[in-house]
């Protein structure tokens, strides 16, 4: 099959198209067929090592990366089952978290799949797991958003920010959402109430207050953020995209823990979602606000399995609009 292999830790550059044997289903696994695969922060931290103190928590690999093939999002068919897979059969359209999806095949289990809805393309279902399943945990379960609240989303136009602007306002919430002047429409568009260009406004200067603050971005010290956040308000930090090659999120969430401890305002980390932390229920309440018309993928721009690395690029850079996908068939 072919695959985008990565044998060192690297830039983008490091990757590249080759053929590797497909693998085969075990007892529990699914075997998919990847027709289109979602780029995240998460692939090119992967990609990259970084940050160090991951490699050294087992997770990335030491000196070169545990997995071969990179890549989680995917939507495709089910090509094979193993032994003690239920609910599952060849043919079935589906999404999930899929380790190693940049291929044409990739390994999965049962509980990380759900049902493709029919209205979404491959290339929309493979945008949902990673992106959709952080913001329903960042507005909804770490921050118990409610109806009437004021949210704001920092990075509202990126892959998370953009779910995260629905899901608020399904909620009922009074959305604002910070992004640049050329997403202000998209984000608007969304459900924001509100749009700040943060070119030209600061959110954090203390003149409105939010209830619920979900920060994508992490371009804020934490005393600002906490400016911006009412008394008794619950800031949600998403370590996704946080900077730093050495500590990177986990210094970040550290710190927020410690302040946490003692202040009133509710400081609370999430980190991205990978096949060790999404359930099941995850899946199926984003699948349900999708096919209840309340939550749409926003699709950036696609690129072929041969151009995945620019495909990288382009999400490193933190200007995505959306979700950038890789098609694969």
């Amino acid at each position: 099959m072919k695959a985008i292999v990565q044998e060192r830790f690297g830039p983008p550059d490091t990757l590249r198209l080759a053929d590797t044997d497909r693998p085969t289903a075990g007892a529990g696994q699914v075997l998919v067929r990847v027709h289109a695969a979602a780029l995240n922060p998460y692939d090119w931290h992967m990609l990259r090592g970084d940050p160090y103190v991951a490699r050294l928590m087992g997770g990335v690999g030491l000196t070169r990366p545990k997995r071969r093939v990179a890549g989680i999002d995917a939507a495709g068919r089910v090509e094979a089952v193993g032994a003690d897979v239920h609910g599952l059969e060849p043919g079935d359209e589906v999404l999930g978290f899929c380790p190693g999806s940049f291929a044409e095949y990739a390994l999965t289990t049962a509980d990380l799949l759900v049902p493709k809805p029919v209205g979404l393309t491959f290339e929309q279902a493979a945008a949902v797991p990673m992106g959709a399943v952080t913001a329903l945990r960042g507005i909804r379960t770490v921050g118990r958003t409610q109806a009437g609240q004021r949210v704001l989303v920092n990075g509202a136009a990126g892959g998370v920010g953009t779910f995260a602007v629905q899901i608020a306002a399904a909620l009922g919430a009074e959305v604002t959402g910070v992004c640049s002047a050329r997403n202000a429409d998209l984000v608007a568009a969304l459900g924001a109430a509100h749009v700040v260009d943060y070119a030209q406004e600061d959110f954090t200067d203390g003149r409105v207050r939010y209830d619920v603050i979900l920060d994508n971005v992490g371009n804020r010290p934490l005393s600002r953020l906490r400016r911006a956040l009412a008394p008794s308000g619950t800031l949600v930090a998403n370590g996704g995209g946080s900077p730093g090659h050495v500590f990177g999120a986990v210094g970040s969430m550290l710190r927020l823990v410690a302040a946490d401890a003692f202040a009133r305002q509710r400081l609370r980390p999430i980190l991205p979602s990978a096949p060790a932390g999404p359930s099941h229920e995850d899946l199926l309440a984003v699948i349900a606000l999708i096919e209840a018309g309340t939550l749409t993928p926003v699709v950036d721009r696609t690129y072929s399995l041969a151009d995945t690395a620019e495909g990288v690029r382009h999400v490193e850079r933190g200007h995505a609009r959306g979700k950038a996908v890789i098609t694969v068939l």
